[in-house]
Parts: structure tokens; C-alpha cells; sequence
């Protein structure tokens, strides 16, 4: 330690001699300094490039923790340093940690094969992996120098993470490496000892880039972590130096090149790219008897993050011993096949010319535009007027599609025997491309300004998430309840009492678990009851005997977590 702070000081000094000697030359002052080299904390456009293209990728989750069926890292019992009390002390309930920390002393995957992993994201039309290396559990699937808690302390012994970089080279598949900052099982995280732990985070971000060839994506999940907590910039600056085209995500304490909304649809953004992050079954690790998700959700997922100018970065859970659950491997081979069919619609687009809507999304490439039609609302889609002149129309699913341009809207006309319950992908060849994108009403009842049993917006700042934006017909807001909140309601009055029988809801994540959907047409009355649902989730269409109404609410009575609904749609009868 002596030598260390002698060092420094030494450092010091000399550079203050070099200050001394520019001023009394007069060779350089303060205001002519050149400014600081910062093209590190971004990638080149250049590098983006194969991002934004691909479209889709494989997230896996995997270690020993598939040992116990439960979610990886965070159901570690133990003190979860660095969180917030409420969610430090959730851990109390999770698998012990000294029987958690020994899971893998039994963890033995003896029949994983890389390249079976890699046939599947072939056969899926993935075109990138992102593995975790270490999650909050502290575990490193990776051989580290810098600790024993690794594969090779493992029955297993091999280094999982080299065999997959190989593999997936191999096949053209780009490579991430997912990696979290917080280590709840390292003793100087969050601790006065904190800098011995960044110098560990550091060293282990430098082998992951040093000893596995090129690495084109370093996927961070810093919970809570602050640019200083991580010495991000320094980190940023390394890793940049040992890999100068990869790309890095929003997840370490800075900015990074690109967004990652997680379980849930990014919403439309195309000044910057973003990925969502979601399961194909209810957790990240491997859960026995998982629910997976239907085919056809897993498509509609896809399209509606292209359509949102966005990738899908779609997680797997590997079974513990290290096979893909085959029901997983099975709905990733019906992407794939759907996708060798249409993936002209997806790969290498942009999102639009239309914003996403209640009826579907677009995707666009030059004068070319697919509309992705995954709902029909009415029997005739009615977007917004176009100012490139339509040449010609064709059904890519197979059949007949009467398109019709006026000044006033583009409206889609597909007779319901070729509708397709997938996805009806409508080409539109433009006389030139369009420049910008279109927000499209959904058609919905006008609304005047809704009220709510309480509102996020009521903190400071937070006018962004006020009730009016849940009825304002862009999918992109959303109204927020205040903090703690389990059950509120959403009252909209249409101004006049009219004929309802149709709702659509789209809400942030899946956190409402029970609703109603109430009206009236005088205050002075009692609520009577339209409909009733369970969860909504992405998207939640309901019809019911038409009713009349002025007054309609929305009331949510269980929640797993605050509820924020992003639009609530009310339509007449057709």
C-alpha cells in the first residue's frame, strides 16, 4: 500500500511539473484544451448496423440454480445488497443460501451440446446469442482466474462459455455476453469494501472480452447501480479498447447504445434503437411445467417489436442438464418456419410507416410497407391518409386484398376467409418512401378528461403519466396509479350517452390480475356491470351485449404491482 500511495503521489507531481512548464511557455491554455475523447461511451453508426438488421436474438438463463426449478439469482435467500429494503427483504423467502450457494457442487449438464443450442436458434431464425455468464447469484459459467466459485469447480468442469462462443461463430451467430454488475454472493459488494469489488467487476469483464474472441455484445443488468458504483466510464473505456465495434446496453450505470424494456413490448422508437428482453415461459431460469407461450403470441411478439422499430431478444431456460425444454425449442422452430416465409417483413426493416395500433403494426424497407394486420377491430382497417401515392397492393399470406387511397385515409379491405389468425401481411409498393411516421386513431369513442381513484402524475414530475394520456389513442403513453396501489378505477365520461359494445386495453407488463369494466348514464345511479376479466396483459379485446353509457369505468381489483394502462378503447357496435 505504501508503494501504491508513493506512486500516485509521484504521478501527481509530474504532472504538475508538465502543467508548469505549458503555462510558462505559453503553448496551451485552459480555454484551448481540446475537448475530451468521449467516442468511447458510443458505438459507430457503422457498428449498429447488424443490430438494428437482425431483428431477432436468443437470451438464455442458465446455471446451477436449474437444479431447483426456481428463478436464477433472485431466489438466492440472504441480504440482497444495494436494493431497496422492500425488495432486499423478498429474499427471506427464497432458497437458502448456503444450500443455494452449494448448488454447484452437484451441477453436471453432461448432455450439453453447443451446437444443438445453436441448430435451434438456426432453425429459429435467430441471428445473435446473449449467454449469462454471472447473475446476481455470483455464479460465473465462465473459467475465471479470479475466483473458485466457477465452472471449473463444477463435476462438469468444461467452460461452457468458450465452447458457445465457438459454436456460434461457426454458424454466423453474433455473440452477447450477459453480465451482472450486482454479486450478492461476493463479500465486498456494497460494502465499505466496495472498490475491491469493482476492481473484481473490471478484471472480470476484461477475461470475458480477452479470452473468447470477438464479442459483439456486452448485455449488463446493473439493478440500481450508478455510474459510480461501477466506475462505468473507466469500464466503458476498457472495454471498448479490447473490443472496438461491440455494442453495449442501457444497463451500467450510463447510457449506452441501446434501450432494453424488459417483459413487455418496447413501445415505438425509432431515434434510437432498443430490444425487448421477454421470456417464452413465466421466468428466466428453467421452471418445471412451465407455461410457455402460445405460438402465436411468440410470433405476434416479434412483429410487434419490429413494428415498433425494435428487436426481440427472447429468453430460454435450459434444463439442468443442459438440453433445451423441447416444448420451448418446438414454438422457437414454428418462429422460425413462419419466418422463412415472411421474415422478408421483419429482417433488415424499419418500424412504419404507420405508429403500432389497435388493428397491428407496419414495417417498412425503401418504398416498400407491410402492414401487419394481427387484429380485426372492424372489417375494414382505416388508416391514416398516406403522402406517397400507393402503386400497387398484393396479400403475401395468400388472397385477395381491396386496398383504396383517398385524400382523406387508406383503408384495407381482406375478405375473412383469407385473414389469417397470425398475422394478414398486406404489401404496399409506394411511388417513394415515407419519410416519417403516422399516427393512426384507433376509431375509437372520444373521450373528455378521464378521472382516476389515484394517480402517479400526482408526484412531482409526474404529469407524463396523467389519466388523459390512458385515452388519448397514442399506444406510446400511458397512464400510471400512485406508488403501493392494488386496486383503483379509471372513469371516462363520452359527453353524451351512446351504444357500447366493444373495449380494447393495453396495459405496462402483466400486473392486472382481476377487472370490470362498469358504466352509467347518470352519476346518480349505481354502476352496472358490462364485462368482467382476469388479466390483460399486452393487449385485452372484450365484447359484450351493447349497453348504453355516458359514464364507463375501468376498475382494477387485483394487482401484482401498481397498474398502468397504456390506452383504454371504447367502440360501438359494428
Amino acid at each position: 500500500m505504501t508503494m501504491n500511495h508513493t506512486t500516485s503521489l509521484g504521478l501527481g507531481a509530474i504532472c504538475c511539473a508538465v502543467t508548469l512548464a505549458a503555462s510558462c511557455t505559453g503553448a496551451a491554455t485552459a480555454q484551448d484544451a481540446p475537448a475530451p475523447d468521449e467516442t468511447y461511451l458510443q458505438a459507430a453508426e457503422s457498428d449498429m448496423a447488424w443490430f438494428t438488421e437482425a431483428r431477432f436474438g436468443m437470451f438464455v438463463h442458465w446455471g446451477p440454480v436449474s437444479l431447483k426449478g426456481t428463478e436464477i439469482g433472485w431466489s438466492r435467500g440472504g441480504l440482497r445488497r444495494g436494493l431497496p429494503d422492500s425488495m432486499r427483504n423478498e429474499a427471506e423467502a427464497g432458497v437458502p443460501k448456503a444450500e443455494y450457494d452449494a448448488l454447484y457442487q452437484r451441477f453436471d449438464p453432461v448432455n450439453f451440446d453447443p451446437g444443438a443450442w445453436v441448430a435451434i436458434m438456426l432453425s429459429a431464425g435467430m441471428k445473435y446469442l446473449v449467454f449469462t455468464t454471472k447473475h446476481h447469484d455470483g455464479f460465473c459459467m465462465f473459467d475465471s482466474a479470479l475466483t473458485d466459485y466457477d465452472i471449473g469447480a463444477t463435476p462438469f468442469k468444461r467452460d461452457i462459455v468458450r465452447e458457445l462462443a465457438e459454436a456460434c461463430r461457426k454458424a454466423g451467430i453474433k455473440v452477447g455476453w450477459y453480465y451482472s454488475p450486482p454479486d450478492w454472493h461476493h463479500p465486498d459488494y456494497y460494502t465499505e469494501h466496495h472498490e475491491r469489488y469493482i476492481k473484481y467487476l473490471h478484471g472480470q469483464v476484461r477475461e470475458l472480452l480477452t479470452n473468447y474472441g470477438k464479442i459483439d455484445i456486452m448485455w449488463f443488468d446493473g439493478l440500481y447501480c450508478t455510474e459510480d458504483k461501477l466506475d462505468s466510464r473507466n469500464l466503458f473505456r476498457m472495454i471498448r479498447s479490447l473490443q472496438p465495434h461491440i455494442l453495449i446496453n442501457n444497463r451500467c450505470g450510463l447510457p449506452g447504445d441501446y434501450d432494453t424494456p424488459e417483459q413487455t413490448i418496447g413501445r415505438y422508437q425509432d431515434t434510437r434503437p432498443w430490444e425487448s428482453c421477454i421470456t417464452i415461459g413465466t421466468q428466466w431460469a428453467w421452471k418445471p411445467n412451465d407455461h410457455i407461450k402460445p405460438l402465436k403470441e411468440c410470433i405476434q411478439t416479434l412483429v410487434q417489436c419490429a413494428g415498433g422499430d425494435g428487436n426481440l431478444l427472447f429468453n430460454v431456460g435450459p434444463r439442468p442438464d443442459g438440453t433445451i425444454d423441447p416444448e420451448q425449442a418446438g414454438h422457437l422452430k414454428g418462429m422460425g418456419l413462419w419466418l422463412h416465409q415472411y421474415g422478408e417483413t421483419v429482417y433488415g426493416t424499419r418500424g412504419g410507416p404507420y405508429r403500432p395500433g389497435d388493428w397491428g403494426v407496419s414495417t417498412r424497407r425503401g418504398a416498400t410497407a407491410y402492414l401487419h394486420i394481427l387484429h380485426w377491430p372492424t372489417n375494414e382497417i382505416r388508416l391514416a391518409p398516406m403522402p406517397s401515392t400507393i402503386l400497387s397492393s398484393r396479400l403475401l399470406t395468400a388472397g385477395e386484398v381491396t386496398v383504396t387511397q383517398t385524400d382523406d385515409a387508406v383503408t384495407i379491405a381482406v375478405p375473412e376467409a383469407y385473414r389469417k389468425d397470425v398475422d394478414t401481411i398486406v404489401v404496399l409498393q409506394l411511388d417513394r418512401p415515407v419519410d416519417g411516421v403516422l399516427l393512426t386513431p384507433s376509431g375509437a369513442r372520444s373521450v373528455g378528461k378521464p378521472t382516476t381513484a389515484n394517480n402517479w402524475w400526482d408526484a412531482p414530475a409526474g404529469r407524463t403519466y396523467a389519466p388523459e394520456r390512458a385515452t388519448d389513442d397514442d399506444p406510446d403513453t400511458r397512464w400510471a396509479s400512485a406508488a403501493g396501489t392494488s386496486a383503483c378505477w379509471l372513469e371516462v365520461d363520452l359527453g353524451e350517452p351512446v351504444t357500447i359494445s366493444r373495449a380494447s386495453i393495453t396495459e405496462f407488463g402483466h400486473r392486472v390480475q382481476a377487472f370490470t369494466i362498469e358504466y352509467r348514464t347518470d352519476p346518480s345511479r349505481p354502476w352496472q356491470q358490462a364485462t368482467t376479466g382476469t388479466t390483460i396483459g399486452p393487449r385485452q379485446d372484450l365484447t359484450f351485449p351493447p349497453v348504453t353509457a355516458r359514464y364507463v369505468r375501468l376498475n382494477i381489483a387485483k394487482t401484482t404491482a401498481e397498474p398502468t394502462i397504456y390506452e383504454f378503447r371504447l367502440f360501438g357496435p359494428e
